[in-house]
């Protein structure tokens, strides 16, 4: 198949969905245009990889004060400003332009702030009807679903504040999105449900055919990337919280980690260090570092903050335990499955395993509350036994329920029903 992809930003392994879908579909042998947009020359080289790979890509660069400007614009309306965030004209028309060929036979769009490009997509088509062809909406999680629990747990006042303007907003459009395209996708039945009742809410009598467009499509794991290491020999007391340290649910989750988990932990187990690993880390995420003592007859503070990192594989690893201690947050959490993957033993939250298949006892260990959370990080550090057992564990299940070619057999199939 010829697959227009449009995405908001430029696919890398951080933003592994996109990026492993562009990936598997060019092996697979489809052909892809990559229509994204990029803020930074980092972004660029990311684009220029993946046309190295085979991808046919068009970009535009999206400054800030762009971004700043759309969502000055869109404030006084009702829809919400993450639909306008990225809108970009320049690349609109770079859009268009392929779209006249008719050489396209489906269109995939990216997150709700690739959904304005998906609507001028629709727009396109409703204009020039032989020319008609399928569009996908990847809404990746249901982002009013976050957004309902950001407003009760985020710990970042500014982040409680902006999803509370957006809340209402995105839900009206959220429920409004799944009405415009052909098919829909989010990363978990927890997603669907969400939009199933954004649906009821908004749609009415229509909610039965419009929640028969909205698919699961989970995310996979690059297996040899995140290769597996024996869990039994890894560096002692050392544990890595992963991710992007800019995003409020991983910011509110490293403060839960470090001010209420951890000094339960250290109580027992002084020496334990703590790494924060992920790009972007703001200031409350560095100060947790600088305000750390020092470990027992170290030099070493007892939190690092690593910033963005030339391998994330290599941090994890190294760690005697990766934790996932997220009190919010949507979709599937790709720390966890990444940790899984390298077969590092897991403690998270039930909040971050809701979507995955996983047994607390059997692939990692599932606790909530500060207390309960610290009790099963003493549990795994003091037992070697347990961790190369949930470690090799955690790597089979990865192994057999997620794999970016079992994704993408199921992104084919959605693309192959919305041609019918």
């Amino acid at each position: 198949m010829n697959i227009l992809f449009v995405a908001p930003y430029a696919p890398n392994p951080v933003r592994v969905r996109p990026y492993e879908f562009v990936r598997t579909l060019l092996r697979r042998g489809h052909t892809v245009t990559l229509a994204a947009l990029w803020t930074s020359e980092t972004e660029r080289d990311d684009l220029s990889r993946l046309a190295a790979m085979g991808a046919h890509v068009l970009s535009a660069p999206m400054p800030t004060w762009r971004s700043l400007r759309n969502s000055v614009i869109t404030l006084p309306g009702r829809a919400p400003l993450q639909a306008s965030y990225s809108w970009n004209p320049a690349l609109m028309e770079q859009i268009r332009a392929v779209l006249q060929t008719g050489d396209i036979d489906a269109v995939h769009v990216e997150h709700l702030r690739g959904s304005r490009y998906a609507v001028g997509v629709r727009s396109f088509f409703a204009a020039n009807p032989p020319l008609r062809r399928p569009i996908v909406w990847d809404s990746v999680d249901s982002i009013s679903y976050l957004f309902e629990q950001a407003v009760q747990s985020s710990r970042s006042l500014k982040a409680r504040l902006m999803t509370w303007i957006e809340l209402e907003r995105t839900r009206r459009h959220e429920a409004w999105l799944v009405g415009q395209f052909e098919r829909t996708l989010v990363t978990s039945a927890l997603d669907k449900a969400a939009f199933v009742g954004l649906l009821d809410r908004y749609a009415g009598e229509q909610l039965h055919p419009l929640a028969a467009r909205i698919e699961v499509i989970g995310n996979g794991v690059d297996l040899e990337h995140f290769a597996f290491r024996d869990p039994r020999q890894r560096p002692a007391d050392r544990i890595v919280f992963s991710g992007k340290m800019s995003y409020h649910a991983n910011v509110t989750a490293a403060l839960h980690l470090v001010n209420d988990i951890m000094p339960h932990v250290w109580a027992q187990r002084p020496s334990v260090q703590v790494w924060l690993v992920g790009k972007d880390p703001v200031a409350e995420v560095r100060r947790l570092a600088e305000a750390a003592p020092a470990l027992p007859n170290s030099t070493e503070r007892r939190v690092v903050v690593t910033g963005a990192v030339p391998s994330m594989p290599a941090y994890i690893q190294q760690a005697t335990i990766a934790v996932a201690p997220l009190l919010y947050g949507a979709g599937i959490q790709n720390k966890a499955l990444e940790a899984l993957a390298c077969g590092t033993p897991v403690v998270a939250t039930t909040q971050a395993t809701g979507a995955l298949r996983v047994r607390s006892g059997q692939e990692l260990l599932v606790a909530d509350g500060a207390e309960a959370f610290a009790a099963a990080v003493i549990k795994l550090l003091n037992d070697s036994e347990l961790r190369g057992r949930l470690g090799e564990a955690g790597r089979r299940y990865v192994e057999t329920h997620h794999s970016w070619d079992a994704a993408v057999q199921l992104l084919e199939a959605a693309y192959c029903t919305a041609l019918e």
